[in-house]
């Protein structure tokens, strides 16, 4: 290369790099949240003693043992019936030794490691680790612009997007929303193929039946070699337990589907109290009990070892409607004991993040959901699923909310972190410096830590009143309204192999076909 050239070249590439800081700085800050793991440095919080929590256990033996369950599946009754449970084949139902249920769930992972198509992503669940996950089975999606409306396959994809692109958000989403424009029996497949190609985060997919778990593993192969990793799952999902007492054929198909491929299972019951489960909140607590723990055992005599986390979706009932109330005192106490009970069997723990009844991204749906993600943090859930976006019971994600709870998401983030005490920090040199009346705005110790010194809000107005009027006098659900369109305009796929994605095109293709007008679960 001639010295011209290397003088052409140079400047190009100083011209380029000065492009890049420009494009940068233009950028919201929200694209450069920390995408780390968050680990929490507090102790869980815990509302029950010892001796309560052993009350629990206690109660939720015996209903496992003197009421029993519905298993509406016929392969889930063989197994519980070969293991020792006593089975009522005609009533589809059993009865589970306390000795059978408490020596199969101990042999549950108390961590595990979930992979990601990049290894960057991949997850710690169990221990002091948390992990954030999207909204999810909403059926409907909401915006300033367009207002509340069933979920299409566009929705789905723009949730899908804006996931990949919040650092605090840890999986490609379950479910995100229902793309009512794809017919029922393909809704799997365009799920897999947008959470591939459009996320490199953790894999998730329904386990509903036999069918689409069979199809998330194919795809899970795909991605990750025939072989799937011997050191830790790659695809999960939850299994909804039909409170009260009740596991359909549905959830068990799913459940031993995944379980017996070594992949996730999210074993959650959906108790609202005075419903599906005594109104007391200790009742309903030992009835969540009871049932999660049958379905973990159940994981663990189809496979042992099979990773599988302890959920909890306990809230109370309004007694004035039957509605589910989310966002309560008593949902709260629900979420901090649902931890307790958890660490009780070394296991980890699913909790929820957002849950309110609000219709809209508004001060109620701010505190209910604030009386929920707290509880959640607070308890050390491992996995806090709906952490953005729910309005309305679940029935709606709200893209505006999706960024109001992911400025929730960074604030906890930073939190959980702390804060040093030591000498530098004590900062006594500055002090005497600056000594009474003076101010610390100029000093050498706030200048060299004014970027880092505080958490910096993407969402938030910090503005005076004044300079907030001639900006336009924009509320919080109008600033995220703007960023959510800023976002998708912005975004980059993660890089795919090009081999990979003509694979799973092909699948994709060839299912779609194969499953055009079929019954996946008759």
């Amino acid at each position: 290369m001639s010295e011209a050239d290397a003088v052409k070249r140079e400047r190009a590439e100083r011209a380029a790099r000065r492009a890049r800081q420009r494009r940068r700085r233009a950028q919201s800050p929200f694209l450069h949240l920390p995408r780390e793991q968050p680990r929490s440095i507090l102790p869980p919080l815990e509302i029950l003693e010892p001796g309560q929590v052993e009350q629990i256990h206690q109660a939720s033996m015996t209903i496992l043992e003197e009421v029993g369950l519905d298993f509406f599946d016929e392969e889930a009754l063989d197994i519980l019936a070969r293991a020792g449970a006593k089975v009522d084949r005609g009533a589809r139902h059993a009865w589970l030794d306390r000795g059978l249920v408490m020596e199969a769930v101990g042999q549950a992972p108390s961590s595990f490691t979930w992979h990601a198509r990049n290894p960057e992503r991949s997850l710690v669940l169990g221990g002091n680790a948390l992990a954030f996950a999207p909204n999810g089975g909403t059926v409907f999606v909401q915006d300033l612009d367009r207002g509340r409306r069933p979920g299409t396959l566009a929705d789905y994809e723009a949730l899908v997007k804006l996931t990949q692109m919040c650092g605090l958000l840890h999986t490609a989403g379950e479910q995100l929303v229902v793309p009512h424009d794809v017919p029922v029996p393909l809704r799997h497949l365009e799920r897999l193929r947008l959470s591939v190609t459009l996320s490199d985060k953790i894999l998730m997919e329904a386990a509903h039946g036999r069918v689409i778990p069979q199809d998330a593993l194919a795809v899970a192969r795909l991605v990750f070699g025939k072989e799937l990793p011997r050191d830790g799952p790659v695809i999960g999902g939850v299994v909804n337990v039909n409170s009260p007492l009740r596991y359909d054929a549905r959830m068990l198909g799913g459940l031993i589907s995944y379980a017996r491929a070594g992949q996730v299972t999210i074993i959650t019951p959906f108790i609202l109290a005075g419903v599906m489960g005594p109104v007391t909140l200790a009742g309903a607590l030992a009835q969540q009990n009871a049932e999660a723990l049958a379905g973990i055992a159940l994981t663990q005599l189809v496979r042992p070892g099979a990773p599988v986390i302890y959920g909890g979706f306990t809230t109370n009932a309004d007694l004035k409607s039957g509605a589910p109330a989310f966002g309560t005192p008593e949902g709260a106490w629900a979420a901090i004991v649902g931890g307790q009970m958890a660490r009780r069997y070394g296991l980890p723990y699913r909790g929820s993040g957002t849950l309110n009844t609000s219709k809209l991204p508004d001060a109620q749906a701010a505190y209910e959901t604030m009386w929920a993600i707290w509880p959640s943090v607070l308890a050390r859930t491992n996995f806090v699923l709906h952490a953005v976006g729910w309005l309305e019971a679940g029935l709606t994600v709200s893209l505006e909310k999706f960024l109001i709870d992911a400025e929730n998401l960074a604030m906890f983030h930073r939190f959980l972190q702390g804060f040093p005490v030591d000498e530098e920090s004590l900062a006594l040199a500055s002090i005497q410096a600056v000594g009474p009346g003076g101010h610390h705005l100029g000093t050498p110790h706030t200048q060299a830590r004014y970027t880092t010194a505080f958490y910096q809000p993407f969402l938030s107005d910090r503005q005076p009143f004044e300079s907030w009027q001639e900006s336009g006098e924009l509320d919080v659900a109008t600033r995220a309204n703007r960023l959510w369109k800023t976002l998708l305009a912005q975004y980059e796929p993660p890089p795919l192999d090009p081999g990979l994605e003509e694979a799973l095109a092909a699948f994709i293709a060839r299912r779609k076909r194969e499953l055009t007008g079929a019954d996946l679960y008759g």
